[in-house]
């Protein structure tokens, strides 16, 4: 049996994902905060996104290519940072920077990753991506920076929608502290899932390990106040500009949804605008990514990077067709390797490009620049 004939859809892998990772691990990937309104804003605004099908166009296989930041890739997709992936499956910033090396598409590796920068680059080749969150000292951004770049990481990308640590309720219930501590509560649930607690035996409890390495913090933090909170800042256009002095290569701005923000980062000096709202995660009041979309696409000529909710290939479509250059996933590749192990990254991408490729055919659209042409009228 094929694994489409099992999980044709990334709701299937999340099912399955569920039932082999810990409550506590589960409650840290697919938690928002607050009453999580915004997370389900995303979903149903994305719902609201119609595309007109379009009639005789003969065959043709569809060209699902896209060229962002001097790079080519077979798809618009890419991996989007996710704080502490080890913890969620063991290996799994490993896993996925094999999973982009070998698909032609990014990867980008969190500052509050299980993994180190030098240990986890050389395994994405040409697609790794590094996201910042700003540390407070310039001589720690300044040897974090050296580090990645030392690991092969070509593009930065500085996330700026996390000023201060979120409620994130559900995954405070969870229990889950940093570094995890397996108490009795948390060991029960572990031992409930054996594939899981297996390769956590074989890598060791996952840790902050680059954060770690600048702080002689001892005990046990709030998963949601980690060490890495204590070392951070709330960065400020002063703090923009001079992380573009020292960062010499493609640098993208990840959490924008306000049009105002996206034309001042292009006066800036930003090379790509990342339209976010960390999946919900951090704010429960605003709006989804998908209605703050068109309005930063009309704010700026650079390329537009979307995330936040997208759970298929027609989900991809929709962004596509409202303004993105480029679709990136964070829990759908979690809940890939949660189901599936070191599998599960390369089957959520198939996933995506059959549904891609399916949807249009649908559509009579040929090329993803043909996509804003079947949005319908009234949007």
């Amino acid at each position: 049996m094929t694994l489409h004939s099992k999980y044709p859809a990334i709701s299937d892998l999340k099912a399955r994902a569920r039932t082999r990772i810990p409550h506590f691990v589960w409650e840290y990937l697919d938690s928002a905060t607050g009453v999580e309104a915004t997370q389900q804003r995303n979903r149903d605004q994305l719902d609201q996104v119609l595309l007109n099908p379009s009639i005789l166009h003969g065959e043709f296989d569809p060209d699902l290519s896209t060229t962002l930041l001097g790079q080519t890739h077979p798809l618009p997709i890419g991996i989007a940072p996710v704080g502490m992936s080890g913890l969620i499956w063991p290996g799994a910033e490993q896993m996925l920077a094999r999973t982009a090396a070998r698909e032609n598409i990014p990867y980008t590796l969190s500052t509050v990753a299980s993994q180190l920068p030098e240990d986890v680059g050389p395994l994405a080749g040409d697609h790794a991506w590094f996201q910042l969150y700003p540390p407070r000292d310039p001589g720690i951004r300044d040897d974090i920076l050296k580090r990645a770049k030392d690991g092969g990481f070509h593009t930065l990308v500085l996330t700026v929608d996390v000023p201060v640590a979120s409620r994130r309720e559900r995954q405070t219930r969870g229990g889950l502290t940093q570094p995890p501590k397996l108490t009795p509560r948390l060991a029960m649930q572990a031992a409930q899932c054996p594939a899981w607690l297996k390769g956590i035996r074989k890598t060791g409890m996952p840790r902050l390990k680059l954060m770690e390495s600048y702080s002689d913090v001892k005990g046990t933090l709030p998963s949601n106040e980690h060490v890495g909170y204590l070392l951070r800042t709330s960065p400020d256009w002063d703090y923009f500009k001079s992380l573009r002095d020292v960062w010499d290569g493609p640098l993208i701005v990840k959490g924008v949804g306000n049009a105002d923000d996206a034309a001042r980062l292009t006066d800036e000096g930003a090379d790509a605008i990342w339209v976010s709202n960390h999946a919900g995660r951090q704010f429960d009041g605003g709006p989804a990514t998908i209605e703050t979309l068109p309005l930063v696409r009309a704010a700026t000529h650079l390329p537009v990077i979307f995330d936040s909710g997208v759970a298929s290939g027609l989900d991809v479509l929709r962004a596509i067709a409202l303004g993105a250059d480029f679709i990136m996933l964070g829990r759908a590749f979690h809940y890939g390797l949660a189901a599936l192990g070191a599998q599960g990254a390369a089957h959520v991408l198939d996933i995506l490009r059959q549904d891609m490729i399916s949807n249009m055919g649908q559509l009579g659209t040929k090329t993803l620049k043909d996509l804003p042409n079947r949005l319908r009228s009234t949007q």
